[in-house]
């Protein structure tokens, strides 16, 4: 006679035992389910007869189940966020309208908490202790490729506020590489704390090219009104940079042990950061950029800090990444890549020559070996946050006539890029990073 428990291991017979009138319920219920429902029924179900809170049941199963299957599979989590969002768009299953008022909210909010995170997680301390170098190095990384990209997009035959935008595009960099070198234990190394603290840089200038770029593009070029538009800029870095911290100060004095309304009180603040750039023609993460910056210190210690990471990198941001995906165009997406694949190619040239050049002058400047060299290239090749929510906003921005800043085909073209250096950023760090800490062990 076979012992039942030869068959499981020894922790599972109990459990099952346990619970069999919950198993043979469930075996019940999918064999019927499995008589009557197919993939196509399931599709037509959601698309045709499910209500927005099933449709919003099926996205967070895509946010939770997409992600770590492309991080096993040794791709970037936010590559399976958006073939999710393609998969629930309208050239695929159908399930969510791209024009759907809830795909344009959780767009918004998505990019908002983006680049609110990216202000937030900044290091101001390491950026305080190697600022000379983190502004030299962050000035080089930023004007190369933003060169580069201009030079590209006016050979491509784009008007001079376009190539600016373009090149400021791939000029930043988004840390992906990070908490690989921080593994490696080389987190608090010189040429990590300059790449580090360079992103603080590259994010606002980029943030700030943006800004004019559309500000010019809406309202046609004027001195007068340049000036204004600086002008507005200062007043509102400033009254962000310190009016937030003073007001954040006095809240959290004065509700310290309330961490409800310390939450609401830090996820208000970001809109409003956001909502008073729109009131001065700014883009909304130009504010939530610098409502990250201003807040950063003062959450350093507190516990809602973690809070608001949590919520914006486990819901918003991921949602944001699903509506980008849901909004792509797969036939405008499939013919720029290939009737615009040149674009493409030179464009990534551009970055990958550009960040190059950088980091070799870097190099030169404060005597970096190869491998650190090398490491500070590949955590400035990736192209997500800032370049992402820039490209979006950008695209959205329309002229008197109805013309967009940017094409379709130039976002899609940065989608590309996207992807690509999400992929091998990551890969080419932990190369050079394991090649850097022998070097270091030397």
């Amino acid at each position: 006679m076979v012992n039942p428990t030869s068959r499981f291991p020894r922790s599972w017979w109990p459990s099952l035992n346990k619970h069999w009138l919950l198993v043979a319920t469930v075996v019940g219920v999918v064999i019927a389910l499995a008589n009557i429902w197919h993939p196509g029924a399931i599709v037509a179900y959601f698309r045709h007869h499910a209500s927005p809170l099933e449709k919003f049941t099926l996205i967070l199963f895509l946010v939770l189940l997409l992600p770590p299957l492309f991080e096993r599979l040794r791709l970037p989590g936010i590559v399976g966020l958006l073939l999710g969002g393609v998969l629930v768009g309208p050239y695929v299953s159908a399930i969510v309208p791209p024009d759907a008022p809830a795909v344009e909210l959780f767009a918004s909010v998505g990019r908002v908490f983006l680049m609110f995170i990216a202000g937030l997680e900044i290091d101001m301390q390491v950026f305080n202790a190697t600022r000379r170098r983190s502004i030299g190095f962050g000035a080089m990384t930023f004007a190369l490729p933003l060169l580069g990209g201009i030079f590209v997009a006016l050979f491509f035959g784009f008007g001079w506020i376009a190539a600016l935008l373009i090149g400021s595009l791939i000029a930043s960099h988004t840390l992906l590489g990070f908490p690989i070198v921080n593994k490696l234990g080389l987190g608090k190394s010189e040429p990590v704390a300059v790449t580090v603290g360079a992103t603080i840089f590259t994010d606002i200038a980029s943030l700030l090219v943006l800004a004019v770029c559309i500000s010019i593009y809406k309202g046609g070029f004027s001195l007068l009104g340049l000036g204004i538009q600086l002008a507005e800029l200062a007043v509102f870095a400033v009254i962000i940079l310190q009016g937030l911290p003073l007001l954040g100060r006095v809240y959290f004095h004065r509700y310290h042990k309330n961490e409800q309304a310390l939450f609401v009180f830090t996820f208000l603040i970001v809109m409003i950061a956001a909502a008073g750039a729109h009131f001065i023609h700014l883009e909304d993460i130009v504010g939530a950029f610098l409502a990250g910056i201003a807040v950063n210190r003062l959450l350093e210690r507190s516990p809602v800090r973690d809070q608001v990471i949590m919520i914006g990198e486990s819901l918003f941001v991921p949602l944001f990444f699903l509506a980008i995906g849901v909004r792509l165009n797969l036939p405008v997406f499939g013919a720029t890549l290939l009737n615009s694949l040149w674009f493409v190619v030179a464009i990534t040239v551009a970055l990958f020559a550009g960040k190059l050049l950088a980091v070799t002058a870097t190099r030169w400047f404060y005597d970096y070996d190869w491998p650190a060299t090398l490491t500070m290239w590949s955590l400035s090749l990736p192209q997500v946050a800032a370049t992402l929510a820039a490209a979006i906003a950008a695209y959205e921005t329309v002229n008197a006539d109805g013309d967009r800043l940017i094409t379709e085909s130039v976002l899609n073209a940065v989608i590309v890029l996207m992807v690509l250096t999400a992929v091998l950023g990551p890969i080419l760090t932990e190369h050079f990073g394991r090649r850097m800490l022998v070097e270091n062990k030397e």
